[in-house]
């Protein structure tokens, strides 16, 4: 077995964590600009909604080649082209004369958080020991939701002086101030013997599609567990708006109420984390999605401010109980080489989750109404917290990396699918 230094959540602070809040405060900045944006190049709202959306697709687009940059470039200098390609879609954003332009900029700052985020949640998997590998990522869950609720105000702090692409200007500081911290402060190492430096010769010989079917028995079962996640987490995003709406409550109320919820959402991280080490991944997992699932059903029976209020809340506390669990469970079940190619396809599922959950609403309320939209999502819920309670590994996969087979040969434990063994029958 190879020692693993004792690294710990907070010393990883200033080198992991300090970054990720700064370049999620810049996606925050400009997630409420992008419409107003393209409306001002002179999209429709239709359009308007498309530009938003392709944020998502770059997002989706760079999963798997983000899982490539981080072997090929390795984490810190990955990040680093990343925030490079960030600055220069940002510049394009605010010197957008089309919203074609502005298209492609989304493209490409969607394509840069996936390989940012990638690469943070590699080094976190490799760096940290397994038994506060569930407050690590959730923690770092943690300072993603402080980013994106915080940058909508440091964006409206700005633009009466800079105009809409104030929300862009904020980012380019943000994007800035994470770079010259990955350039100044240095990261713990990881364990000697394993890792980016252990595995990288293999990881290079691995294509994406060599890695794909070497661990599809975990991207077909937790995999499509995690893709139900992710949808029905976003679904709750356009659930609260539009059911405000429905029952006539005005923007700013519905804005209130909803910014309540993500600050539920968002104090629940280091409880989930604390609750995924010691209680285990599966009961979280499905304790989240349970909860989430209740509060997307009985939404549609409100029918005033306050018990609007209520359920929102509720959402929001089942929604951050899970907070860092899909890149838990993802960490738990990757194998030892290749770790960063695999971790690229698995939060490609999250991630196809997160772009179905608003189309699975909007496609339920054209054929049906906005009530039964809304609790399909609910039932999507209900479905992945009993696929991933039957999937996931017990102990969230039994023993440490450093005690497993290389190359994930063989079940961690005995109790699931990670590694290439088959799932449990």
């Amino acid at each position: 077995m190879t020692g693993r230094p004792q690294v710990g959540i907070w010393s990883i602070g200033p080198s992991v964590y300090l970054p990720s809040l700064l370049f999620g405060i810049g996606q925050g900045a400009i997630a409420p600009v992008i419409p107003l944006s393209a409306r001002e190049l002179g999209g429709s709202v239709a359009m308007a909604g498309l530009v938003v959306a392709l944020l998502g697709v770059g997002k989706i687009a760079g999963d798997l080649p983000a899982g490539l940059l981080a072997v090929r470039l390795g984490e810190r200098r990955a990040m680093l082209l990343a925030l490079g390609v960030v600055l220069v879609a940002l510049a394009a954003c605010i010197l957008a004369s089309s919203v074609v332009v502005l298209s492609v900029a989304m493209i490409a700052i969607g394509v840069s958080s996936s390989v940012f985020g990638l690469a943070r949640h590699a080094y976190v998997t490799e760096a940290i020991p397994f038994e506060l590998r569930g407050r690590a990522l959730s923690t770092l869950g943690g300072m993603q939701r402080i980013g994106l609720f915080t940058g909508p105000f440091l964006a409206a702090a700005v633009m009466p002086w800079l105009g809409v692409v104030g929300g862009y200007w904020v980012h380019v500081v943000a994007a800035i101030a994470a770079g010259v911290v990955l350039l100044v402060v240095r990261e713990p190492p990881v364990p000697a013997g394993r890792g980016a430096d252990a595995a990288g010769s293999a990881s290079r010989r691995d294509s994406t599609a060599r890695v794909i079917r070497r661990h599809l028995p975990i991207l077909r079962t937790l995999g499509v567990g995690a893709l139900l996640v992710g949808a029905a987490r976003a679904s709750r995003q356009v659930a609260i708006p539009l059911w405000g709406e429905h029952v006539g409550l005005d923007p700013a109320t519905t804005s209130l109420l909803f910014g309540l919820s993500g600050a539920v959402e968002m104090l629940m991280f280091y409880p989930a984390g604390l609750a995924m080490d010691r209680l285990g991944r599966r009961g979280v997992v499905v304790s989240s999605m349970a909860v989430l699932g209740m509060s997307l059903v009985v939404l549609p029976l409100t029918g005033g401010a306050a018990t609007f209020a209520a359920v929102a809340m509720l959402m929001g506390l089942g929604n951050g109980l899970g907070s860092g669990i899909i890149m838990t469970i993802g960490s738990d079940v990757s194998p030892a080489v290749s770790r960063a190619t695999f971790l690229g396809a698995w939060r490609l599922f999250a991630d196809l989750g997160n772009g179905a959950g608003p189309v699975l609403v909007s496609v339920v309320t054209a054929v049906a109404t906005l009530g039964t939209a809304i609790v399909a999502a609910g039932v999507v819920a209900f479905l992945a917290a009993a696929l991933m309670g039957h999937w996931t590994p017990r102990n969230g996969g039994g023993r440490p990396d450093s005690d497993r087979p290389p190359d994930g040969d063989g079940p961690p434990d005995g109790d699931g699918p990670p590694g290439g063994a088959g799932p449990p029958s």
